[in-house]
């Protein structure tokens, strides 16, 4: 029943119908919960799910606080260096550059992309994706810093 949630979430964001999947996710997050407990794989990605949901939505204080109980408990159940966990710091990454916070974005960016490149290889879509992500960042930022002539 919560797998089936989660899934019809998935797709409904993806449709952007994005209160209806949060309220899937949730119900997903309850179940899971009173199954498993509070520290399970299903509960941190369920989080990590819902935490895109409101990223989506543009509430990215809900989104950040959601990434950040998803990264404790993936590093927690998966240890730091598992591609899962740089998963969520790329995402959570995301949310810090979108907010502007761009000092705080670049070293979880880094270590998501050395997470990926070491895990996955450098070819990978999602080691490339977070590397990309990442030299973007780079980039907005030298942007940002250089002194604009008058």
């Amino acid at each position: 029943m919560a797998a089936d949630s989660t899934a019809l979430a998935a797709i409904l964001d993806g449709q952007g119908k994005y209160d209806e999947a949060a309220a899937l996710y949730q119900r997903a997050f309850a179940i899971f919960e009173r199954v498993y407990g509070c520290e399970h794989y299903e509960i941190a990605v369920t989080l990590n799910n819902l935490a895109a949901n409101y990223q989506a939505r543009g509430d990215t204080v809900e989104s950040e606080r959601l990434y950040q109980l998803a990264l404790t408990l993936k590093e927690k159940l998966l240890g730091r260096n598992h591609p899962d966990v740089a998963t969520t710091l790329n995402n959570l990454a995301a949310v810090y550059k979108s907010q502007g916070r761009y000092a705080e974005a670049e070293p979880i960016y880094r270590r998501a992309a050395t997470i990926f490149e070491a895990a996955l290889g450098l070819a990978h879509p999602k080691a490339a994706t977070c590397r990309r992500n990442y030299e973007a960042l780079l980039r907005e930022v030298n942007v940002q810093t250089v002194p604009r002539s008058s």
